[in-house]
């Protein structure tokens, strides 16, 4: 990344590279970066499964679709379990070169009867699966039904309606994704935590699946006979709906921009209603009041000194070495890496990668330090887990109270992040204790101008014995805050929460005995039927959270496939349907977005601590300037050239032009380059640009800027619909060279 001070310490030789450039190929998902999932190892000798019970049992769930892998072409690897669940599992991976091209993919197994849990495919030949689809979504429904046929064992999976679409951006050059929900249902009721995700793409072939983890024991669940109604929860629901004002964060994960909207958010201390009982069901349980929130309370009232004033590579390796310090002769600390990055909220941190090894194993994770203050951001204390499999312990049980929980997690607040504590709350709902872990979960939310914020908060958990297990901080540095005085009233609020209100009856486990599971019956609320809307305090308006491809729809008479999908995709960005002509020409630096939008994968609102060194290629283009991110990877792929010392971004894209570009993607720049070679029929050949002509006639012939009765039209400005369906084709020129073009920069 350009402009930032990135500096490295050579510590083992396993060190991992760790900075901020991605590949394009790596570059799609700039999401939060959240603790990892500890995975406990366990040695092999300790294992009775085999990786020839594996390939069995993957031949049993694929018979002869995978006849051309041999044994050899699978890799089984370490068997572990997590620390919330020791149920073994086991993974199965294969890789292979067919034709020249690579082929690869793995599976998830779990407890005796190696059930499937997970499985991904990435197979030969993609072209197929580009749009259009060589499948609609209907069929691909209908493969995804038959094939959790075999996974099911008679239990009723029910097509789960408004799916959130995960991919911000769908490029050309990638596969038609068909994403499906199916949830497990109990005498008609769903289940909430079983659940089965199945992709399939354009081509018809099934590449993942995803289940949520196996319950292994036999689970029971709560007859409906003595439950209470619908209607009479529904009025006890409606009796104690909130009206209160938070802040919620959007990010906008393409571009980087952040902006912050006030909303009401119902039902943000209670998940639903006991349907038999009629208590309220919180994270501790349940409760026959309503929880009412608590008053805002500041942790400290005035700001504190930071920790340090700043603070070097070696230093925060001094202060990670004391910090997770080994506690056992039988496990050795081993700090991998070490590098200046910027996490997800712009802020430069000490980012450390480490392990502790043991005999037969080891488990790591990650630490990271803000390099201006010397405080934590994220920690996590994997010691106790690793205990867990070195020596057999008691079951935990709370040696401290509640109260002697939070007292310790604020001294620990005070002593490793004390310049953050005068933006945030004393917690607004009970810490939570998790028995399986004994651990107490206390979330710290922000405030500003007296109004919580929803997503940014601090987080500690505390062992059982008062040590410090886990802190994380996710302070985001904002500007702009809406002000209250143009906010929908109270009255108006508790109207709309009222009309939008449903209760969905869901079998839900409260996870109190892992062995046995129960589910309850519980009326979970959600509003315009869905689980994730809110009402945007300023407007008036329902939002989703989950906000999914855009619904746009436009009409044309050659193109209105084409544009669709690109609006669809994310990759065409309009305003307004009905103004929107597809026939308008487009500017260079609109096609240049779109071009880039539909074929590489960036991240356009990179943050950078010194703004002052980024790299400008055209005077005019500033950091500043909107279309810098674009243009810059454009110069950075080799698309467009540096030779003028401007880029006119609002200049008619000529056909002659986009002709060139596309050569350039292809790779194809130097079989271009020598015009002479290339004879042009074209009754206006003369039109075109002798230092254009390779490229003209290159383009013309892979059917990417086609000529229309013998008029190739050089210097014709592009439509928005001509753009659309030669992108289209270029994506799949790229796709049948085997992914080279803009891959090999």
């Amino acid at each position: 990344m350009t402009g930032l001070k990135k500096a490295g310490i050579l510590l083992s030789s396993s060190v991992l590279s760790l900075g901020m450039l991605s590949s394009v190929a790596s570059a799609s998902s700039p999401v939060n970066e959240q603790p990892e999932k500890v995975q406990i190892q366990v040695a092999s000798t300790e294992i009775t499964v085999t990786k020839s019970d594996l390939i069995k049992k993957f031949r049993e769930l694929f018979p002869n679709q995978f006849d051309f892998l041999t044994t050899n072409d699978f890799q089984m690897s370490n068997s572990h379990f997590y620390p919330d669940d020791d149920t073994l599992r086991h993974e199965l991976s294969f890789s292979k070169t067919v034709n020249g091209k690579y082929v690869y993919g793995s599976l998830g197994f779990i407890g005796e009867n190696l059930d499937i849990e997970q499985y991904y495919y990435q197979p030969v030949n993609l072209s197929e699966a580009l749009f259009p689809a060589k499948v609609s979504k209907e069929e691909a429904r209908k493969i995804a039904d038959k094939f959790i046929e075999q996974f099911s064992a008679g239990e009723d999976y029910r097509l789960e309606e408004n799916q959130f679409n995960y991919y911000p951006t769908q490029l050309l050059t990638e596969p038609i994704r068909y994403s499906f929900s199916f949830v497990r249902t109990e005498n008609q009721v769903p289940i909430a935590d079983q659940r089965i995700e199945v992709v399939v793409l354009g081509n018809g072939e099934v590449v993942n699946f995803y289940r949520n983890p196996l319950k292994i024991g036999k689970s029971t669940f709560e007859d409906a006979a003595g439950t209470k109604g619908k209607t009479e929860l529904t009025d006890k629901v409606k009796e104690n709906l909130s009206t209160d004002l938070y802040y919620q964060i959007d990010t906008n994960y393409q571009t980087g921009d952040q902006s912050v909207r006030l909303v009401y958010q119902p039902m943000i201390n209670v998940s639903g209603v006991h349907a038999s009982s009629g208590k309220w069901l919180t994270t501790d349980g349940y409760t026959a009041d309503f929880p009412k929130a608590k008053k805002i309370e500041l942790i400290t009232a005035n700001p504190l000194s930071a920790k340090k004033d700043g603070v070097s590579l070696e230093e925060a390796k001094k202060m990670a070495e004391q910090l997770l310090a080994s506690k056992s002769d039988k496990v050795k600390l081993s700090i991998d890496s070490i590098d200046e990055v910027e996490n997800e909220n712009g802020q430069a941190v000490i980012r450390m990668h480490y392990m502790y090894r043991y005999a037969n194993g080891g488990t790591g994770t990650v630490l990271e330090i803000n390099k201006s203050t010397g405080e934590i951001t994220q920690y996590h204390n994997i010691m106790s887990n690793i205990f867990e499999e070195l020596a057999e312990e008691s079951e935990k049980e709370s040696t401290i109270s509640e109260q002697e929980a939070l007292t310790k997690a604020i001294q620990y607040l005070k002593e490793w992040v004390p310049s953050y504590l005068h933006n945030y709350a004393m917690p607004t709902t009970n810490p939570h204790f998790e028995k399986e872990r004994g651990m107490y979960s206390i979330s710290f939310p922000r405030v500003v101008n007296g109004i919580l914020v929803m997503g940014d908060e601090i987080h500690v958990t505390i062992a059982a014995d008062g040590s410090l297990n886990g802190l994380y901080v996710n302070y985001q540095e904002l500007e702009e805050w809406p002000s209250t005085d143009k906010v929908i009233s109270e009255e108006a609020a508790k109207k709309s929460l009222t009309e939008a209100l449903n209760l969905k009856l869901t079998y839900i486990d409260q996870g109190q005995n892992k062995e046995k599971p129960h589910y309850d019956l519980v009326y979970v609320p959600e509003f315009n039927e869905e689980a994730y809307s809110f009402l945007d305090a300023s407007t008036g308006e329902w939002n989703s959270s989950l906000n999914g491809k855009n619904s746009t729809v436009i009409s044309h008479p050659s193109a209105q496939e084409e544009l669709n999908y690109l609006i669809e995709a994310n990759i065409l960005d309009i305003k307004d349907s009905k103004d929107f002509d597809g026939d308008a020409s487009v500017s260079k630096g609109e096609a240049l977005k779109i071009i880039m939008n539909s074929l590489t994968y960036f991240y356009e609102g990179r943050y950078v601590v010194d703004k002052e060194d980024m790299k400008q290629t055209f005077t005019n283009i500033d950091p500043k300037h909107p279309s810098y991110q674009v243009i810059e990877r454009a110069v950075e792929l080799g698309i467009i050239k540096t030779n003028d010392q401007s880029f006119d971004v609002d200049a008619p894209m000529i056909r002659e032009e986009l002709a060139v570009w596309y050569i350039r993607v292809l790779g194809l720049e130097q079989a271009a380059k020598d015009g002479s070679i290339y004879k042009l029929d074209f009754e206006d050949a003369s039109k075109v640009n002798s230092e254009y002509s390779g490229y003209v006639a290159l383009a013309n012939s892979l059917g990417l800027v086609n000529s229309e009765q013998n008029y190739i039209s050089p210097d014709r400005s592009v439509t928005y619909a001509e753009l659309a369906v030669s992108t289209i084709r270029l994506a799949h020129k790229i796709a049948e060279s085997g992914g080279r073009g803009l891959q090999q920069y």
